[in-house]
């Protein structure tokens, strides 16, 4: 009688990349865009982002629009890669730091941490993600999101949560979205607490957890 064939071992979860790696550049290519990109930051700390044009960014950098657009795309990339910094912290703060956002903790609480965090993240840096998210072509495919999604499914599947976990990672963000954060804030005068308690009802009622 031929004995039976062991079962595959289940392979472990793949990790979670951050931000697509970076491709190497030249030095005087690094050199442009450190330059750009100051360029952009000090614009939009003087102005606000809803002001920052390419125009004003390649004369703040004094080089050719051209460059600007070759070496951003348009205006949302540009947004995109002034926040790169600032979203890698962040990724690297729910995937590898301390608990309950950093591994260690239980899914739930890893969940609900995760949530009030990314409120918190916003606030400091929302207009510029304000601005960055107008354009709908870039909102669901943006690596930053892809990032987040990922992440709320793996911890949905840990919380042991069935059905379908992409579309409910996608119900969870759709609550931490820039525009509607910042609608909430500045014009249906909610508070920063209010939202954050809102997520944590909100984990809750996805995971069946008090």
């Amino acid at each position: 009688m031929t004995p039976p064939t062991p079962a595959a071992a289940t392979p472990p979860p793949e990790p979670i990349a951050l931000l697509s790696s970076p491709v190497p550049e030249r030095a005087d290519a690094a050199r442009n865009r450190a330059k750009l990109l100051a360029a952009a930051a000090e614009l939009i700390r003087e102005q606000g982002a809803e002001r920052m044009t390419m125009d004003a960014v390649a004369c703040a950098a004094k080089v050719g629009k051209g460059t600007v657009f070759r070496r951003f795309g348009d205006r949302v990339g540009l947004l995109l890669a002034v926040l790169d910094q600032a979203e890698s912290d962040f990724q690297h703060a729910f995937m590898f730091g301390p608990p309950p956002l950093g591994p260690g903790a239980p899914p739930v609480e890893r969940l609900r941490a995760f949530g009030v965090a990314a409120l918190r993240h916003l606030r400091q840096h929302r207009d510029v993600y304000v601005e960055a998210d107008k354009s709908a072509s870039h909102r669901y495919s943006a690596p930053a999101r892809l990032v987040r999604e990922r992440h709320l499914v793996l911890l949905l599947g840990q919380a042991g949560v069935t059905g379908d976990r992409e579309l409910l990672a996608g119900a969870l963000l759709s609550s931490l979205d820039p525009g509607l954060v910042d609608h909430l804030l500045t014009v249906r005068g909610r508070g920063a607490q209010e939202l954050e308690a809102g997520w944590l009802d909100l984990v809750a009622r996805v995971t069946g957890t008090a």
